[in-house]
């Protein structure tokens, strides 16, 4: 997701990242990459229709991020707006196919859901998010949701004990510090050192 929305930024409203972002979003790439290919050997048709999905998602998530940061849009109005178009798109579609169906959950089940999922994941998370692009811009703020499977598979160690395998811990780390220097965290000495050398031999260039 902060991958599409460097694209993005960079196509449409001309947002450039900047040399540290860059190094960050290299990190995050890497990262990643040893996440998904270590598990290549397991991959089936539904492996990679799932995959595709999570990159539809992330891709329209930039594209909101993109938007949101460009309209400036107060994070409130914002959550606002996704929350009453999902309602209105996706009401219909949940009656069509499962009727009344909801009316026979129990009803601590529908409380628990109707709390995580309508208050917490779509009203606060949404508006820390839309603060956080506000604040750090679109690349800055959207950098942290590189940090959902390394969070994710911190998690399962002890909700589910699932430990993560070497490659997992690797791209935990990788993109753990592709997020710090993504969101705006400073370079190392050395990284400005090199950074500024390729700034002068630029300048030469030209």
């Amino acid at each position: 997701m902060p991958l599409f929305v460097a694209l993005i930024a960079a196509m449409i409203v001309g947002e450039k990242p900047s040399t540290t972002q860059k190094y960050g979003l290299s990190l995050i790439l890497v990262g990643a990459l040893i996440m998904i290919g270590w598990h290549g050997s397991a991959w089936s048709a539904s492996r990679t229709f799932g995959d595709a999905a999570f990159l539809m998602a992330g891709f329209l998530t930039a594209c909101f991020t993109v938007i949101m940061r460009q309209a400036k849009l107060d994070p409130i109005h914002a959550v606002a707006l996704v929350s009453t178009g999902s309602f209105v798109i996706y009401a219909p579609i949940y009656l069509a196919l499962h009727g009344t169906r909801l009316v026979q959950v129990p009803l601590a089940d529908v409380a628990i859901q109707a709390f995580f999922q309508g208050v917490v994941v779509s009203i606060v998370a949404l508006v820390l998010y839309g603060r956080a692009v506000v604040i750090l811009g679109a690349s800055g703020g959207s950098a942290f949701g590189a940090l959902v499977p390394a969070l994710s598979a911190l998690l399962a160690v002890p909700l589910v004990g699932e430990w993560p395998t070497r490659a997992d811990w690797l791209g935990i780390v990788l993109i753990s510090a592709g997020v710090y220097l993504a969101s705006g965290g400073p370079l190392p000495v050395l990284m400005q050192q090199e950074a500024h050398r390729a700034r002068r031999g630029q300048a030469g260039i030209s």
